[in-house]
């Protein structure tokens, strides 16, 4: 794949298909017997036949492809209009698009009403660096290149890329787990996914700190979501009544 930017000296190409399967969803409104478990049941039995066929299903299996993959999301309603972000990463494009399919028709869309964001992997991840903690957060960052950038020249952009890996260099410090980045463009107004494990809010806050110290955000639009980990199972069975 050509690489909409380049690589830097913290960001490397990454050689693969894989594909990111980013879903931003709100709780349906259930109305008696429209979704229980039969429906749970189903999906997970798709969940488990995407794991068979090489799918990673946490952002935690994203980065460290040797961790436990339990398919997990991230409850997010407390601070956003989503109930809950996640992202799963499949074999191919193909498969991640008809892996949603798959699970929509399973149940899926009787428990979520789901914004689904497919786009291959561009960057490899970065395993966290620091000692062995807890991260049981998310930061996830979408966003497109603005007009200034369209307008930059290639050595602007470069200059900007090694402002930014300061930052990135100091999220690492930060012992935050990155997942590389991954493309949407080719069916999204958003170019680009960046996700994060992070240990709490305060070191997304942190983070993006430093991200403001190397003005990131001079060349881009972006949209930021913060969650909390929940197994998926979970949140299929959590009800806590319709989302206002």
């Amino acid at each position: 794949m050509t690489l909409l930017t380049e690589a830097t000296d913290v960001f490397s190409a990454a050689a693969t298909d894989r594909c990111a399967v980013l879903f931003i969803a709100r709780r349906e409104p259930q109305a008696f017997g429209a979704f229980g478990e039969r429906h749970r049941a189903a999906i997970g039995a798709v969940l488990a036949a995407l794991a068979s066929e090489g799918w990673r299903l946490s952002l935690r299996g994203m980065i460290d492809a040797s961790a436990q993959d339990e398919p997990t999301a991230f409850e997010a309603g407390f601070a956003h209009d989503a109930d809950m972000v996640g992202v799963f990463e499949a074999p191919t494009p193909s498969a991640a698009l008809a892996g949603t399919v798959r699970l929509e028709r399973a149940g899926w869309s009787r428990r979520f009403s789901t914004q689904w964001l497919i786009g291959p992997r561009e960057f490899a991840s970065i395993a966290a660096k620091g000692p062995a903690i807890e991260r049981n957060w998310a930061f996830f960052a979408l966003w497109e290149w603005n007009d200034a950038w369209a307008a930059a020249s290639a050595a602007a952009r470069r200059d900007y890329d090694a402002e930014c890996d300061i930052a990135f260099q100091n999220d690492l410090d930060l012992n935050v787990g990155i997942a590389g980045r991954h493309r949407l463009d080719w069916m999204s107004a958003w170019h680009h996914l960046g996700a994060w494990e992070i240990d709490r809010p305060e070191t997304a806050d942190a983070a993006m700190r430093g991200h403001e110290r190397v003005a990131d955000f001079k060349f881009t639009t972006s949209r930021h979501f913060i969650g909390r980990r929940r197994p998926l199972a979970d949140l299929l069975e959590d009800h806590p009544g319709p989302t206002t």
